[in-house]
């Protein structure tokens, strides 16, 4: 982990190209020092959790998940998808381990942030490592590595140079991915250069789960130092974006961008790190 320092800094964003609904409101936030994970955790830190705890995901208890459908073979047989979403196919048999599916397996991507977890697995990792999911305000603060108001966490430049410093969408969204920055699907958790603070991947690859509920409204008058956000909602917040946004249709990887979705829910561009109080351990 990586120690973050007390400080005050900037939440949230006024890009003109933000989502409304999503309530990125800007406001001066108060933390206290924490540690939070350098890198999301991977395959290989998930597997030692799993063996030594026999824990079982929600995926492989409802047996099925959701999966990126220009990931799954031209002859995979037909699966059900999301209506305002066809990219997104419910495929039987895929979780941590198949993440494409029975057919797939995690050869090559140990290194990998784990996908396939939900909020409520994060937290079982996180109760087993003794560890904690990080607040949103914690998450920003550290994926922002130190450059407060900006769009990402290198500058306000996608592309800076054209060169690609994270791992989202290239081309046309969802019927084409040229890979120009070196992937089509995860990459491996240390794959772009690591911000200001030494978090690695804190925008695209995975989305990472944090411990608030998400409420778009409630987050605009919370004035507290360390905001752990409203007592319920809708689902759990999401951070960070993934190797499926794209500014046509998400441009969510940034710090201040944020999403929710329901505890138990669960797919194959949904990770998480942890965080910790900064005396534990």
């Amino acid at each position: 982990m990586v120690s973050i320092p007390e400080c005050t800094f900037t939440m949230g964003s006024n890009d003109p190209f933000t989502y409304p609904a999503d309530g990125e409101d800007v406001r001066e936030v108060g933390v206290s020092d924490f540690r939070i994970d350098a890198f999301a955790v991977s395959n290989d830190r998930f597997a030692e959790f799993a063996e030594a705890s026999g824990y079982r995901t929600e995926a492989e208890t409802y047996g099925w998940s959701f999966v990126f459908g220009g990931l799954l073979p031209d002859d995979f047989p037909p699966t059900a998808g999301v209506a305002n979403a066809p990219w997104w196919r419910q495929v039987e048999g895929a979780d941590w381990r198949h993440p494409e599916g029975p057919q797939s397996d995690l050869e090559g991507r140990t290194d990998h942030p784990v996908v396939h977890v939900s909020w409520n697995d994060a937290l079982a990792y996180c109760d087993w490592a003794d560890v904690r999911l990080p607040t949103e305000s914690e998450w920003e603060l550290a994926a922002r590595g130190g450059l407060e108001g900006r769009t990402f966490p290198w500058g306000d430049e996608l592309e800076p140079g054209g060169e690609h410093r994270m791992n989202v969408w290239q081309g046309k969204f969802p019927s084409e991915n040229t890979a120009a920055d070196g992937f089509y699907g995860s990459c491996p958790v240390d794959a772009f250069p690591p911000n200001g603070h030494g978090l690695f991947n804190a925008t695209g690859n995975v989305w990472e789960w944090a411990a608030d509920w998400f409420d778009s409204e409630y987050r605009r008058h919370d004035r507290r130092r360390d905001p752990k956000g409203p007592p319920a909602g809708p689902g759990r917040l999401q951070k960070g974006g993934s190797y499926l946004c794209h500014w046509s249709y998400c441009r969510r990887y940034r710090p201040a961008a944020r999403q929710a979705n329901t505890p138990d829910s669960s797919a194959g561009n949904v990770g998480f790190r942890c965080a910790a109080d900064a005396a534990s351990g």
